[in-house]
């Protein structure tokens, strides 16, 4: 198991465009991928990108097999590997909701977002994937995809007022972090 350090806010490095994976199931690719999934286990993350463990490409794993100790009312979303992602809205209804990640240590924050999407990329094999989703799975996936444009979801939050500390807002809810 190679569970990484998870890069924090105000690292650099969390600012920059990932570039687009060029080479498919390779022996990098899918290390990458292992220690991702390791590193999203380890501190029961809905999701993790290759950028907050300091991996310059676009890569994103998200979902688990049962519910998320970190959401704890939100419904199971697959476990995918997502590699040079593109996130298209369907229609134009946002949503807002509560996100937290990894990256973000000890805070919440309501963030708007599509709705609807479909979202189109890669497994690690090269397999196509397209889908279209709503709801917590959507917010998943458009958190984790912001990473590789170099977006942090504060940067995302209208309403100041609904920011804050997790163990203010959300007591007794397990303290971790998550993404």
């Amino acid at each position: 198991m190679a569970v990484r350090d998870i890069l924090k806010m105000g690292d650099p490095r969390l600012l920059r465009v990932a570039q687009p994976v060029r080479e498919f199931d390779t022996d990098t690719l899918h290390l990458l991928v292992t220690d991702m999934v390791d590193t999203m286990k380890a501190a029961s993350g809905a999701g993790l990108a290759a950028p907050q463990i300091g991996v310059d490409q676009q890569v994103v794993i998200f979902g688990t097999d049962a519910p998320n100790p970190r959401y704890p009312d939100a419904p199971v979303v697959p476990r995918t590997v997502l590699v040079n992602p593109v996130i298209t809205p369907v229609g134009d209804e946002e949503e807002e909701g509560w996100e937290g990640c990894l990256s973000v240590p000890g805070l919440r924050g309501v963030v708007p977002r599509w709705k609807r999407i479909r979202y189109t990329g890669f497994d690690q094999y090269g397999d196509p994937i397209d889908r279209t989703v709503d709801g917590f799975h959507a917010r998943v996936v458009q958190h984790e995809v912001d990473h590789l444009l170099g977006k942090l979801y504060p940067m995302r939050v209208r309403d100041f007022s609904k920011f804050g500390f997790t163990e203010v807002l959300f007591p007794g809810l397990d303290a971790g972090e998550d993404d």
